[in-house]
């Protein structure tokens, strides 16, 4: 293992599941200090970090449609969600002096700032944590998706995908003990074997602008910075 980063550019998407630690709904502070302590360290090796949070420990659009209601109006609640995590995690990143800017895909100037490429790169080249907030902007797209559109707008070098278990499996590991874990697959087996690590608009996404998809425990401390020196336990998804 080397002690240089692997990548210098990268993408961290996190599910808003994460930041409910061990708690049923909500921002468990002491899980997103923990996660914002991964991103310091990144920071800390000289690795520009982009990330995006979903909104899941807070609100899923979807679930309003499931019940009859408007997917629309649904999705939009779903991203204001995601924009309470971004300020939560933001907040974190602070705390330890890591210069932080919340970048939302939704106008909402009192609280943060407008999304735009032009903004990611300039906040990037002055040594700053991006966190894209408001998904992309639009319903019927996950954050998956936002994650590798954004990844493609920041030009990162990898997405690395923050998940309850470190790395993607035949079957889900905390339901089926005698899973096995992939150590590489490219894209068009992700998308060929319905490998649900994320979903198919990200995968396709990430493959035509041939962005690996890096799939670790966000629950590690410390194993951010250890899979970015080429350590760790992880899934490479890549056609390299």
């Amino acid at each position: 293992m080397s002690l240089e980063p692997v990548y210098k550019r990268v993408l961290l998407k996190a599910s808003g599941e994460a930041l409910m630690g061990g708690q049923g709904f909500g921002i468990d502070v002491a899980v997103a200090d923990r996660i914002a302590s991964d991103i310091a360290e990144a920071r800390h090796m000289g690795v520009e970090v982009g990330v995006v949070v979903g909104g899941g420990n807070i609100f899923r659009g979807v679930a309003v449609a499931s019940k009859g209601g408007d997917r629309v109006t649904g999705d939009h609640m779903g991203m204001l969600g995601t924009i309470i995590n971004a300020l939560a995690l933001a907040t974190s990143l602070r705390k330890l002096n890591i210069d932080t800017v919340v970048l939302s895909a939704i106008s909402m100037p009192e609280i943060c700032e407008s999304f735009s490429q032009r903004a990611t790169l300039y906040h990037l080249s002055m040594g700053r944590v991006v966190i894209f907030a408001g998904g992309t902007g639009n319903p019927f797209f996950t954050t998956d998706s936002a994650a590798a559109l954004r990844a493609a707008e920041m030009g990162a070098e990898a997405i690395f995908k923050g998940t309850q278990v470190d790395g993607i499996y035949t079957a889900d590991p905390k339901k089926y003990p005698d899973a096995t874990r992939f150590d590489r697959l490219t894209h068009q087996e992700v998308l060929d074997r319905g490998l649900a690590v994320m979903d198919v608009a990200a995968v396709a996404l990430a493959r035509e602008n041939s962005i690996p998809i890096i799939v670790f425990s966000i629950h590690e401390k410390g194993g951010f910075a250890e899979i970015l020196t080429g350590g760790g336990l992880k899934t490479i998804v890549s056609d390299n």
